[in-house]
């Protein structure tokens, strides 16, 4: 089970992101303020760092800072609900591999820390799909799940990717004779067959909603 460090003051989202994200398979420390974060930093060992920046005694980018100091370079996204773009620099120049602003969707989180820490489980979960990335084995409710290379390929792009769009050229990466028309039917026989909902996004690619 994967551990992560969670820095927030707010006690009801804190509450609730615990309760989501240990139904989901991980286990979370809470630190209230930043000299606990440091604390427990020190003390246990996390596969993530989810840092408030607005926290008592020691502000989430400071805490960062130290820890990077350190040489502790656990992966670590930024929840904030400063979505200022001077906040959102300080927060990546600190070391921030991901930042979130609030308020956000429980789900879209899970995925950005899924995407984290399932390089070391090696396996992506996405609602009712899990991708061995080893293997290359996709299971949909623990089942096996048959899906070609091709397919496979771009859906670990949109699901990594979650909820932000995909280029079209990522996307064609996957096939050997890409084209417009090659991509647009694998992006149909995808929702087709996963009956997960593909939007176009017009001049990107596509997206998961």
């Amino acid at each position: 089970m994967s551990k992560i460090l969670l820095l927030e003051d707010d006690p009801n989202l804190s509450k609730t992101l615990i309760k989501y994200l240990t139904r989901n398979g991980y286990d979370v420390d809470w630190a209230k303020h930043g000299e606990e974060a440091i604390d427990l930093s020190y003390s246990n060992s996390y596969e993530l760092y989810l840092l408030d920046i607005n926290v008592p005694l020691l502000n989430g980018i400071d805490l960062l800072n130290l820890l990077r100091e350190a040489e502790d370079f656990t992966p670590t996204i930024i929840i904030s609900a400063q979505i200022d773009i001077s906040s959102v620099t300080k927060g990546f120049m600190a070391g921030a591999d991901d930042y979130v602003k609030k308020p956000f969707d429980p789900e879209e989180l899970l995925v950005r820390i899924r995407a984290k820490t399932d390089v070391l489980k090696e396996t992506i979960v996405f609602r009712k799909y899990a991708l061995d990335v080893k293997s290359g084995e996709v299971f949909k409710e623990s089942k096996p799940f048959y899906m070609g290379d091709v397919q496979k390929c771009m859906f670990k792009k949109l699901i990594v990717n979650y909820p932000n769009p995909v280029t079209k050229d990522e996307l064609m990466d996957c096939m050997e004779k890409p084209t417009d028309l090659a991509l647009r039917v694998g992006i149909v026989k995808l929702k087709k067959s996963t009956n997960i909902d593909i939007k176009s996004v017009r001049g990107v690619g596509y997206k998961i909603i």
